[in-house]
């Protein structure tokens, strides 16, 4: 069965709709943007308010100027005329030439005021700003961790763990950074320009339409450079992912990598993908070292033209030095968030990329979905049955496992054999329902495990995989895993069961030993026997076992085999071995061969009835056949089937 996606344009192509969907998440940071936002209109408008201050400062010094040459130049009997000709009175004049130092020291402390409110606002919407992108932040991760979580083994098989880190990384910084700084940049940029425009029209509208062809160009610059940027952000995430990969797998496998002399051509893979991504930033770069003297560049033809055209006011008559100066700063206003564009860009291209990639795992549907109608599994009794399974991979059309059926009666232990790749895993796999079969059922004490809830299925089953995997922590934590609520007495007693109990007293702090980074510290055999402990601390009715002697010695092999002969009584098994010594005792064996169940039974009956099995067994008594040493005697070779 194929997995339904969300139909996800390719992460390296122009998705805006990716980055408003991550905006959004801004929804449940509801005060914090409020406040940030609210700040941000604040110190915006108190910005807006200085030219308006600077332009009373500059008239009142005019109009003391005028008044004052006037009072003292022109005799008395022709003073009103002269100030009837600038229109005010004798008196008008007086106040003017007493009040201008008044005037000036007062605007002069409003700017002030002005500039410590915007400072005071500016901290408090930067601060709320940052607040609001971590809370965003911190709901994206959890929601790309929490998805990961929830996908079917399928998932990981088709994703890398380096692909997915850098989302849950890199992609949300990126989407965080906008959100702190593009997002309040838009914003500001925005207000200013709107209120600078508006205030422009009322004090020059001849001015303000010289100005006005230059917001298209610089919004067509905006659209272009954003299109251009995008996929190639988009491409920067893919080579870091890749980047990230080989360092990934390279310090998981580095004893491998030493014990192989393979460091010269691991560090070849590594300056190849680095050299590639810094290629690739390269040419991000190259973009905007275009980009930024073009913007620059529409704001000087912008401000020539002003100078120009003002200029011509100015001399005519019509524009007075104070509104010129006004309309000057404003203008700054204008050409402002002009120059902030290639930033603004900038970001606006990670991010989108960015939420491309980050909406592409969490639009990702899960083979495995738990149907709204579920039951809860009822406490199982063990009985097992896959009826008529074929089970293929994802977009694979050879099945791995064809018209499988057998029965498995509560309490019998099951024997899986068969050469590798012939479907013995992928039958485990489907019992906990790790993967849903392509056809056919299989149904545990005759629900179909389809039909009920995932988690009352898997707490009821006992898994040790092939690889183990332990968490960073202490071996008592690794073995409560499956129940952290577990008594000492009972996480002890479990590894009793697993003959781990002894090694695990050896150390210095016993069961408190922390285990290092995916269990480093541990041997194989001891990694083992802690993930077989883990297992039976949940006593399940149903315990799978895939090769979980595999990496232990003969000796070891044989204290598990012990237990585990004691453990299985009355609880259905499923045990995957390569050796028939280690499985011979099965209530039924299952011979696979090229994903079909080819033979059945006890070993009895299929050493009398299988040529498979009766090969297998004849091939492995040779191979375990004790080697005589020089003396005549048997050497190490030996071992008991």
């Amino acid at each position: 069965m194929q997995a339904h996606r969300v139909a996800q344009p390719p992460a390296n192509r122009p998705n805006p709709g990716a980055l408003i969907r991550a905006i959004r998440y801004l929804g449940k940071q509801r005060r914090t943007v409020t406040i940030a936002y609210s700040a941000l209109v604040i110190a915006t408008l108190a910005q807006l308010a200085v030219p308006q201050l600077v332009q009373n400062m500059i008239d009142a010094v005019t109009r003391s100027i005028t008044a004052t040459s006037i009072l003292t130049e022109v005799p008395a009997a022709f003073q009103a005329a002269a100030a009837a000709k600038l229109g005010l009175t004798v008196e008008q004049l007086q106040r003017d030439a007493s009040n201008a130092e008044g005037l000036v020291i007062n605007a002069a402390l409003l700017i002030l005021v002005f500039a410590v409110m915007r400072g005071v606002f500016s901290f408090l919407q930067s601060f709320m700003a940052e607040q609001t992108s971590h809370g965003l932040a911190f709901d994206l991760r959890n929601a790309i961790f929490s998805k990961i979580q929830r996908m079917s083994f399928s998932f990981y098989d088709r994703n890398q763990t380096g692909q997915l880190m850098v989302r849950a990384t890199d992609d949300v910084e990126r989407v965080r950074t906008f959100v702190a700084q593009g997002l309040v940049l838009v914003a500001q940029s925005f207000l200013l320009l709107t209120g600078a425009l508006i205030v422009l029209a009322f004090t020059n509208w001849q001015l303000t339409l010289v100005i006005l062809p230059i917001l298209p160009i610089a919004l067509a610059v905006f659209v272009v450079f954003g299109r251009l940027s995008q996929p190639l952000f988009g491409e920067v995430q893919v080579r870091l992912a890749r980047l990230n990969t080989i360092l990934q797998e390279n310090v998981a496998g580095i004893k491998v990598v030493k014990a192989f002399t393979r460091e010269p051509y691991e560090q070849q893979r590594f300056d190849r993908a680095a050299t590639a991504l810094m290629e690739q930033q390269i040419k991000v770069n190259r973009i905007f070292a275009f980009l930024f003297p073009v913007v620059f560049l529409i704001a000087q033809l912008g401000q020539a033209a002003i100078l120009y055209f003002g200029g011509q006011q100015i001399l005519n008559g019509t524009l007075e030095l104070g509104q010129y100066q006004k309309f000057s700063l404003y203008l700054v206003y204008v050409f402002f968030p002009l120059g902030q564009l290639g930033f603004i860009i900038a970001l606006l291209a990670q991010a989108g990329a960015s939420a491309a990639r980050i909406f592409e795992v969490l639009d990702t549907e899960s083979e495995i979905v738990e149907r709204p109608n579920a039951i809860v599994l009822p406490p199982v009794q063990g009985r097992v049955e896959f009826r008529n399974v074929t089970f293929r991979y994802f977009n694979s059309s050879a099945p791995v496992l064809q018209e499988v059926s057998f029965v498995v009666e509560p309490g019998q232990t099951v024997a899986l054999l068969g050469a590798t790749g012939s479907g013995k895993t992928s039958i485990i796999n489907l019992i906990p329902r790790f993967y849903d079969v392509s056809e056919g059922a299989v149904l545990i004490d005759g629900y179909d495990v389809r039909e009920v809830t995932i988690d009352s299925l898997r707490s009821q089953i006992g898994i040790v995989l092939q690889e183990t995997n332990l968490f960073s922590g202490t071996i008592r934590e690794n073995i409560a895993f499956g129940r952290p609520d577990a008594s000492d007495e009972e996480v002890i007693a479990a590894a009793k069961a697993a003959a781990a109990h002894d090694f695990i007293m050896s150390f210095p702090d016993g069961y408190q030993t922390r285990v290092g980074e995916r269990g480093m510290t541990l041997s194989g055999g001891q990694k083992q026997r802690i993930a077989i402990a883990r297992a039976l601390l949940l006593n399940p009715r149903l315990l799978i076992l895939d090769e979980a002697t595999s990496n232990v010695d003969v000796a070891t092999e044989a204290l598990i085999q012990r237990a585990l002969d004691q453990l299985l009584r009355n609880r259905t098994s499923f045990v995957i071995a390569h050796r028939i010594s280690t499985v011979r005792n099965a209530d039924l064996i299952l011979v696979l061969d090229k994903g079909r169940l080819v033979a059945s039974g006890t070993h009895a009956e299929l050493l009398e009835n299988s040529p498979i099995y009766a090969e297998i067994y004849a091939s492995q008594l040779i191979e375990d056949a004790p080697l005589p040493s020089p003396n005549g005697q048997l050497g190490e070779g030996a071992s008991a089937l």
